[in-house]
């Protein structure tokens, strides 16, 4: 753990606990966009996590989870340091958006280009100013509109730390995941740092147990780390699934699942069906193959190619 922290320009040192606001750019309205920043810091030594959250801005159930662990004053380590990012991508959290102004993902333009894109620019500053220090971090997630998801960790397992850290969150679901091109995930494990995903819900809503089993996972991934002392253990043991696939609408239509989160299906199992407006037409959909429903749409009126259902086996 390095004796001073130092982003933004603020130096901070061992035993500070600061809020610092990176100034990211200004709206056409000349208002300034910062990402507010919380680092606490023990006077012993110890590794740096990352608790970040809004990467896509319409999606608050990671920002609830950060807001009530500041809010209980959950985040005073024992030892080492720990940084707490509510909000990183602001424009999409004013604007119900996941992504920024120019249409663009955040999490597709690491590591970023201080020259680039809206996007661009605000991953090139984070990996600039936050990922040097940086030893382990969880990022939360949601799913997308209308699709929810299931409480669970998402990693590449071949890596022993993702594994390690995965177990000790504990989350009803512990999913394989390959490097997305342009995430930060990708751009952190290329400088040997080992950060996690955890998903719950779905955007622009709030998924009391999802939150409450991210609060519960953190606290034991922080007390694994010697950073804690108090926390809970998990409920049920973690379903770690190797391999996952996504059944996606065949016809457009109204759609029905006869499945719910969490629970587990057969392959040729029935689990829903797509009607059109006018009772004409009914097509039945079956299990492509068993597993976990891990990702649920919930928009009835979906079209062709729409994803429905993602099972993890």
């Amino acid at each position: 753990m390095p004796e001073t922290i130092v982003i933004n320009g603020r130096s901070i040192d061992r035993g500070e606990k600061v809020l610092t606001k990176l100034a990211i750019s200004k709206l056409p309205s000349g208002t300034v966009i910062e990402i507010p920043i919380y680092v606490f810091r023990s006077v012993h030594d110890g590794p740096v996590v990352l608790l970040m959250a809004g990467m896509h801005g319409d999606e608050v159930n990671g920002t609830e989870i950060i807001r009530r662990m500041l809010t209980r004053k959950m985040l005073y380590p024992l030892k080492g340091t720990i940084i707490a990012v509510p909000v990183l991508n602001i424009y999409g959290f004013l604007n119900f958006s996941r992504e920024v102004p120019d249409g663009k993902d955040v999490n597709r333009s690491f590591p970023g280009n201080r020259d680039g894109s809206l996007a661009s620019r605000v991953a090139h500053r984070f990996m600039k100013e936050v990922i040097p220090y940086v030893d382990y971090g969880l990022d939360f997630h949601t799913g997308g509109s209308s699709r929810a998801n299931y409480p669970q960790i998402r990693c590449v397992l071949s890596d022993y730390r993702n594994e390690e850290l995965a177990k000790a969150f504990g989350a009803p679901f512990i999913l394989n995941s390959s490097y997305r091109q342009g995430s930060l995930r990708k751009e952190a494990a290329k400088l040997g740092k080992s950060i996690l995903v955890y998903e719950t819900g779905e955007s622009l809503r709030f998924d009391e147990k999802g939150i409450n089993v991210g609060i519960e996972g953190t606290c034991r991934v922080l007390h694994h780390l010697g950073m804690m002392l108090n926390h809970t253990p998990p409920q049920e043991q973690s379903v770690v699934c190797m391999r996952d696939i996504w059944l996606r609408a065949k016809n457009a239509g109204l759609w029905r699942s006869h499945v719910r989160l969490g629970e587990f299906i057969k392959k040729n199992q029935n689990i829903g069906s797509i009607t059109d407006p006018y009772g004409e037409m009914e097509v039945r959909l079956n299990a492509p193959a068993g597993g976990y429903v891990v990702g649920l749409n919930n928009m009835p009126v979906v079209n062709q190619g729409d994803a429905l259902l993602h099972i993890s086996f």
